[in-house]
């Protein structure tokens, strides 16, 4: 980690209108770094330009919680909460892990991109692409956050969402990519109704024009959706008589995953 150099001025002027503790306790936590493994308050005051009262009392909610820990009068040290976040994203690192010859396997199988994606409140964000070789232009790129409503990929993860989030994703407005796009409620709670029931999701144009995908949920160890496996192509190479083949691969790569993430208790 580099530290917030680009934010540094010396009088303070990097955080003009970063008042809100939650900006703060970001900022000093993002202060640390290789050469800075314990930060004492008059630093850490001088940095954000506020009183060192002020600095000592964002200090101290830091530690309260955890996030920070004194170091012996010398300065503050991160904390083993920070720690505890690290072992929850390295259980994020270590689904991709697994799902990584999966995907391989099936860019073999279909000659398609593969995607592994996961819900993260009201959007979709892609864990890992795996290229089959043939340029495809799509919206989904490695670390790409996008709305739920829109394409298989998204679809087959908000199909098992629970109602009560359902209720809460669907009274927002919907983003309309597209023109195939599902963006009524109820047109769309018909749609994921059919989803769940098949147990897949297809796409035609809904989020890249001209894009056809197919995804399936990954289970993890109790049941629960924890991720969706897909893949695209471009829509008028694919005719409906042959979505059945690219259904199955699909289906099968997503439950080889789901037994895998299941044993190893990755999600």
């Amino acid at each position: 980690m580099s530290g917030i150099n680009p934010r540094e001025t010396g009088s303070g002027q990097g955080y003009r209108g970063r008042n809100s503790t939650a900006d703060r306790a970001l900022d000093i936590l993002l202060m640390f770094d290789e050469d800075r493994l314990v930060l004492p308050a008059t630093e850490v005051a001088a940095r954000l330009g506020v009183a060192r009262s002020t600095a000592y009392r964002y200090l101290q909610s830091l530690t309260s919680n955890g996030f920070l820990e004194e170091s012996e009068g010398s300065g503050f040290r991160l904390g083993p909460r920070v720690l505890d976040l690290a072992r929850l994203a390295r259980k994020g690192i270590g689904l991709s892990d697994l799902a990584r010859p999966v995907m391989r396997d099936l860019v073999e199988r279909t000659g398609m991109p593969v995607l592994l994606t996961r819900r993260a409140g009201s959007a979709v964000v892609c864990l890992e692409r795996e290229e089959a070789g043939t340029f495809l232009r799509l919206s989904y790129e490695r670390g790409q956050v996008l709305s739920v409503n829109a394409g298989a990929a998204a679809l087959a993860l908000l199909a098992w969402a629970p109602d009560n989030e359902l209720d809460e994703l669907l009274a927002e407005p919907l983003p309309r990519y597209t023109d195939a796009t599902h963006t009524d409620p109820d047109e769309l709670r018909v749609h994921l109704a059919e989803v769940r029931e098949q147990g897949y999701a297809v796409s035609r144009g809904e989020l890249d024009p001209d894009v056809l995908g197919v995804g399936a949920p990954v289970r993890g160890e109790t049941g629960a959706v924890v991720a969706a496996i897909s893949i695209a192509a471009l829509s008028h190479r694919v005719p409906d008589r042959e979505v059945p083949r690219f259904v199955k691969a699909v289906r099968e790569a997503a439950d080889a995953l789901s037994a895998q993430v299941a044993r190893m208790g990755a999600s």
